[in-house]
């Protein structure tokens, strides 16, 4: 990673501001936005070039000649390393627990013994280096590990991306100093103490900007105030990264939380529908003491530059989660499907159902390649906003399908029992859609960050000449306009020539099965029209372009769905088990029609049945390690 300042980094800070400006937005708009976007360009710039949005597989797949079909394809999770046997520990810790009831204690929450127990076989500090007393684990075979600890219970694999994600640990291991990290590393890898990250507020959840929490300067230290909401192991005794204004500008501070509320320091209590199986509170800080050796220090940038880097980490194990959520949503079909009847026949024998088992496995196939490559490319030393954001809204979009499309209405009215899967946890499928970002706001950066350097390229010196001769957007039949932007249509031009002349941005791949290679070609096919629709989107709209949010989500989505296909089927690929081949091709049917627009065929309802039939017959292996629920109300067959 190369923490120093790029050059061109404060004019590329300033983008969204000038634009907004040239738009007509207030000054306050102007100047909160423009807070959010330097922070992005000082995260951005942590980052060696090489490794920065600009070089990365979706930037490269739109904005270039060829898609570097190398980056799309996420790695192979069999090469030994010496986190395995960590690994299966606590996948082992986890079913136990989970099958002997144990899991949970008195109160429904993940118990103390199952938290220690899981910190005895390295869980807490899997992706903490083993100088510091972790596992040094692989992205990958620890996002997949999530996924097979959610198989049992989706938050022994949410409280490991809290702790280690967004909670202390990246903050701490990317930009604390050596002594931070000897002093609180080997706490965090012991599980000695949990964490969290104290960053959303009553009035500041997508709007960072409207922080109020506040540290004041004392001696030897500083004093917080303020209060912090929705904060996921805000517990006494645990190790909260807290971001508060200091002098006017967001700073993270390492609170050690007291073993007991006291008058500097209380928990806000309030009923919360999801995340049930965790402690969830507010804080209330009134002059709560940190001492000035926990105050973090980014080599450039603020606190909102330590906020906004490991959230890429989070959004991808967000997917990972999903898709072990899926898991057990699809194995818990197949019992009561092939239990249930109607009119003297099981249901599994039903086209529609058969759809349905088609569909969960396809929406599996895209989480697990998704969160699999997500954290290849973060292991690669990638920023990864653009792809883990692909990642995160296509694994909390796909969990809320399965979920009440698949789930729910498969097992009918007993979806609503107590003691149900999907009763007992809809909530839960539900509340992903927000975490890391709501998913239609981060559909909007999306597009933001993607188009910015284009933008700054060809659109920003004409936005610039045009306040010069004093009008807010240009008139292509106005000759003064075009005399005067002359050099900056000129280079323009010179670009939208070339972009005709790209006829192909790549082909599949050899060695692919027939049905994924038609797939991969339609994606790079898709990814040959982006520049010129993106552009045009911009020239059409120019400075209005910001508030045209709707056709910026669905430009952006299309992008992430020809790229979700894209990874999907190269990661089926080199799966050895034929049944995520034939999930991935069902997958890349589905998104191929939301692109075009097109009717099912006949063969997409032929390789459905098949896939479910192969599911059904118990091919599918990914699921064998599901824990299976009891069918509530039976009744007997006859």
């Amino acid at each position: 990673m190369n923490r120093e300042p790029q050059p061109g980094q404060t004019h590329q800070g300033k983008f969204a501001e000038t634009a907004l400006r040239l738009g007509g937005k207030t000054e306050e708009e102007v100047r909160r936005v423009g807070a959010v976007e330097a922070a992005e360009e000082q995260v951005e710039h942590l980052f060696a070039p090489r490794y920065q949005t600009a070089a990365s597989p979706v930037h490269r797949a739109v904005w270039e000649r060829a898609v570097p079909l190398e980056l799309f394809q996420p790695p192979d999770l069999d090469r030994p390393d010496p986190c395995d046997d960590a690994i299966e520990q606590c996948v082992a810790v986890t079913r136990r627990r989970f099958e002997s009831g144990t899991l949970y204690d008195e109160k429904g929450k993940i118990s103390q013994e199952t938290l220690q127990e899981l910190a005895q076989h390295g869980y807490w500090g899997m992706i903490i280096p083993r100088a510091y007393g972790g596992q040094e684990a692989p992205l990958p075979k620890f996002v997949h590990l999530l996924t097979r600890c959610a198989c049992y219970e989706a938050m022994v694999g949410g409280l490991a991306s809290v702790h280690q994600c967004i909670g202390a640990v990246d903050p701490i291991l990317t930009f604390g100093t050596e002594e931070q990290k000897r002093r609180f590393l080997p706490l965090l890898a012991s599980g000695e103490k949990l964490s969290g990250f104290a960053l959303t507020e009553p009035p500041a959840g997508s709007d960072l900007t409207a922080l109020r929490t506040r540290a004041e300067r004392v001696p030897g230290g500083f004093k917080l105030y303020g209060e912090k909401l929705f904060i996921t192991n805000a517990l006494p005794g645990t190790l909260l990264c807290v971001v508060a204004l200091l002098d006017g500008r967001p700073q993270v501070f390492i609170a050690e939380l007291p073993n007991e509320e006291g008058p500097t320091f209380q928990l806000v209590r309030y009923g919360l529908h999801a995340l049930r199986r965790v402690y969830n509170h507010g804080i209330r800080f009134q002059g709560f003491f940190v001492p000035e050796e926990n105050l973090l220090r980014p080599p450039s940038g603020d606190g909102l530059t330590i906020a906004y880097h490991g959230l890429n980490r989070g959004r991808v194990s967000l997917c990972a989660t999903a898709a072990g959520v899926m898991r057990t949503m699809l194995a818990n079909m197949l019992p009561w499907v092939d239990y249930r009847r109607t009119y003297g026949a099981k249901i599994k024998t039903r086209e529609l159902v058969k759809w349905r088992i088609a569909r969960m496995a396809a929406l599996l196939a895209g989480a697990e390649a998704l969160s699999q490559w997500g954290a290849h490319l973060l292991q690669l030393g990638y920023r990864g906003e653009l792809e883990c954001t692909v990642a995160k809204i296509f694994g909390s979009e796909a969990q809320k399908e399965a979920a009440i499309e698949l789930l729910m209405k498969t097992h009918g009215g007993r979806s609503f029992l107590v003691g149900h899967p999907f009763g007992d946890n809809v909530h839960d499928f539900l509340a992903p859609l927000i975490y890391e970002g709501e998913g239609q706001m981060l559909t909007l950066a999306f597009f933001k960050t993607l188009v910015k350097q284009h933008g700054l390229e060809f659109f920003e010196p004409i936005g610039r000449k045009l306040q010069q001769l004093g009008v807010p957007t240009l008139n292509p039949a106005n000759p003064r306009h075009l005399w005067a932007l002359r050099q900056e249509f000129g280079r323009y031009l010179r670009w939208w020539l070339e972009q005709l002349m790209v006829w192909s941005k790549g082909t599949a791949p050899s060695g692919l099965p027939p049905e994924l290679s038609r797939h991969v070609d339609f994606a790079l096919a898709q990814f040959r029209r982006y520049p010129l629709e993106l552009s045009g989107l911009m020239r059409r709209y120019q400075l209005k372009l910001v508030d045209r949010q709707c056709a910026i989500v669905e430009m952006s989505l299309r992008i992430q769905k020809t790229v979700a296909l894209l990874v999907s089927c190269l990661w089926a690929a080199k799966q050895a088990d034929p049944v995520w081949v034939a999930a991935a091709d069902v997958l890349g049917q589905d998104l191929r029609r939301e692109l075009t627009g097109e009717r099912p065929t006949a063969r997409y309802y032929r390789d459905c049945r098949r896939l479910a039939d192969r599911i059904l017959d118990g091919e599918f292996r990914a699921i064998e390690e599901c824990p299976r629920y009891e069918i509530l109300m039976p009744y007997e067959n006859p």
